[in-house]
């Protein structure tokens, strides 16, 4: 099974601080790719080129598309499970109800932070 580490990145992909930087350090996340696959991660963006905070609707946009490589890579059978952080709940400044209904049609292979539960479920 393949762990992938799902972090809230900024789309100049600057992994700085918090989960991104943790990506960085030990998931392999490269400088430079603000969405999607890097190293042993995935990016999802939740602050634009300059660094600010997202509306909600682009932070949506993007993780619509994560749902949907998400279910891609299930549909292949490649084993790939999801581990997402609460994406923008810490420097992107979001509140977890905000952010977790955004991910409450994910595939079977995407597993979340307990805090989410309330918005998710058990899943």
């Amino acid at each position: 099974m393949n762990n992938v580490f799902v972090f809230g990145s900024n789309e100049s992909g600057i992994h700085g601080a918090g989960a991104a930087l943790v990506a960085n350090m030990k998931h392999g996340a490269v400088q430079g790719v603000g969405f999607g696959f890097t190293g042993n991660s995935f990016a999802i963006p939740t602050k634009d080129w300059r660094i600010n905070t997202m509306d909600i609707e682009d932070v949506k946009f993007y993780a619509r598309r994560f749902l949907k490589i998400a279910a891609e890579v299930q549909d292949d059978g490649s084993a790939i499970q999801f581990q997402v952080t609460r994406i923008g709940c810490g420097r992107a400044g979001f509140k977890d109800e905000d952010i977790a209904p955004l991910f409450k049609d994910a595939p079977a292979n995407c597993k979340f932070d307990t805090a989410w539960k309330p918005w998710l479920g058990e899943g």
